[in-house]
């Protein structure tokens, strides 16, 4: 393991961006494979699970279990292969020149003291407030079109589903973000989160598969912009 990350690092010293996005690349496809597996998972469970609270026909529970059990699990390796593409073409490319670019500009820019709460706590918020937001923003746009979809129907998943990822996710994104911006290095930033984006995906995954769901209206009608008061 330890022979595997010094044959990384080094790949990094030598050719930087073409490791970040083939490594990227690698780790967003396996991220989808895990997040096909859990959405198969609570989509069974959530077929099974009003049965439980005595719903739905006694006949009908057996039927949808055995229906259940006869079900497989099977990759969609067309929808692997368009997320492996978004952290090769996308994310690799752009986080290693946005992590890079953050920490020059508020090294010698701004002239902040390096791992000092000022200097953590700036990144943090450049973070969140731009790269944050246009990740989601390409990431639910791009997969729409990878998945077939029409631009009008891609303009109602990102009004359906930009809100409330960005609200949850701004929850939990700056707490990983201050260990990385604290303690990992520049180089390494990128790789780290990566590895949460294994999570990550599952959850866009998750959030995708709940559709119209009333926590999301609640969420878009609190946080969204109040367009319809009149």
């Amino acid at each position: 393991m330890l022979r595997l990350w010094r044959w990384y690092q080094n790949c990094l010293a030598t050719h930087p961006v073409k490791t970040q996005m083939i490594s990227s690349g690698l780790i967003w496809g396996f991220g989808d494979i895990a997040a096909q597996s859990i959405t198969h998972l609570t989509l069974k469970g959530h077929r099974q699970f009003p049965a439980l609270l005595g719903f739905v026909d006694p006949l009908e529970i057996v039927e949808t279990r055995w229906i259940d059990e006869r079900k497989e699990l099977r990759i969609n390796w067309k929808r692997v292969a368009a997320t492996s593409l978004f952290g090769f073409g996308f994310v690799g490319p752009v986080g290693h020149f946005w992590y890079e670019g953050l920490d020059r500009f508020i090294r010698h820019r701004l002239k902040f003291q390096p791992n000092s709460a000022r200097f953590v706590g700036t990144k943090v918020a450049l973070d969140g407030i731009i790269f944050g937001p246009l990740d989601l923003l390409v990431f639910f746009s791009y997969m729409g079109f990878a998945n077939g979809k029409t631009t009008p129907q891609i303009k109602e998943s990102v009004k359906r589903d930009f809100l409330p990822a960005l609200v949850l996710e701004g929850g939990i994104w700056p707490i990983v973000q201050v260990a990385n911006f604290r303690y990992v290095p520049v180089r390494n930033q990128l790789l780290y989160v990566n590895f949460f984006c294994l999570l990550d995906s599952c959850f866009l995954s998750w959030l995708e598969q709940q559709e119209d769901a009333p926590w999301k209206q609640w969420i878009i009608s609190h946080f969204g912009s109040k367009e319809k008061t009149s």
